[in-house]
């Protein structure tokens, strides 16, 4: 898929939420593929853009597709969290936007190794540059350590048999294909294909995904740093794929709508997640789990730490 062919999840609605209408300056934390970018650019014909991501070949593509703006655009090879630390005119700030998701191009590559459904090496890293691989994960932890891996990151109900089974395999053999782990969780978890049934090995495939790129850590605390750069009026958006993302989302924008002391930082602008429709759905079946919360950052908010 090129960044061409790209379709944004939710794109209509970002749009609607974050209000790119207003002159001035929009940061894309997860510009994967440049779709929402492109979206904002072209929504007023001075809007600047700072977009980031730690996969290289995404941020080609991206900048291929935003090459026509591109004297309004920056794009970094960073995680979205190095934000804060960026030269960056802050006050200037009209939207941050964060698309936690993971693009088809990348799921359907199979030797990215993120795809259960793909025989390939066992990588998972976003960044390549990291030395840390889905394959090293299995190879490396304790069995302890991989049983609570994937009970939280993967919600397993059989996750302490499962990592049992991997310490036990790599005794004889490494695992390094997907096909192997795929295989080893069907036995583990007696997979028998239902259908709307989740397959086992798409929740352990998320629980070492989430490892390896670290997508939970800090999270929370960078929205709260970020409400406290941002001017007033300025939007947060966040488009979460799975329930743990989108608990982290829920609660830090909760916590600074309502503070348990000093005056709200942020008003919400979702009081329920917004999610897509059946049209776009049927369009793109991995949009299905997508949820979208947004907030304001409010005029007595902090607006520097």
């Amino acid at each position: 898929m090129t960044g061409r062919e790209h379709i944004p999840v939710l794109r209509e609605e970002v749009l609607d939420l974050l209000d790119p209408s207003r002159q001035g300056l929009y940061l894309d934390g997860t510009v994967g593929l440049g779709g929402h970018a492109e979206a904002i650019l072209e929504s007023h014909p001075r809007a600047r853009l700072v977009g980031l991501d730690l996969d290289e070949e995404a941020l080609r593509l991206a900048g291929e597709r935003l090459s026509p703006y591109a004297d309004r655009v920056r794009l970094f090879q960073a995680d979205f969290r190095l934000i804060p630390e960026l030269e960056i005119d802050f006050p200037s700030v009209r939207g941050l936007l964060l698309d936690l998701g993971m693009s088809s191009f990348q799921l359907d590559d199979p030797a990215r190794g993120f795809s259960h459904s793909l025989d390939g090496p066992l990588d998972m890293r976003m960044d390549r540059r990291q030395k840390l691989t889905a394959a090293a994960v299995l190879d490396k932890y304790s069995e302890p350590k991989l049983a609570h891996l994937f009970r939280e990151y993967g919600e397993l109900k059989q996750a302490a048999k499962l990592a049992r089974a991997v310490v036990s395999l790599r005794r004889t053999q490494r695992l390094e294909s997907t096909a192997q782990l795929r295989l080893l969780v069907e036995d583990i978890c007696r997979w028998i294909p239902q259908p709307g049934k989740i397959h086992p090995a798409a929740k352990a495939f998320q629980a070492l995904r989430i490892e390896v790129n670290r997508e939970l850590e800090g999270l929370g605390e960078f929205l709260e740093t970020a409400s406290g750069l941002l001017p007033p009026g300025a939007r947060i958006a966040v488009i979460s794929f799975h329930s743990l993302e989108d608990r982290i989302v829920k609660h830090t924008f909760s916590r600074l709508a309502r503070p348990e002391d000093g005056a709200p930082v942020l008003g919400l602008l979702t009081k329920k997640p917004v999610v897509p429709t059946e049209v776009e759905t049927a369009r793109n079946p991995r949009s299905r789990s997508a949820k979208l919360r947004a907030g304001e950052i409010l005029p007595h908010g902090p607006q520097e730490i």
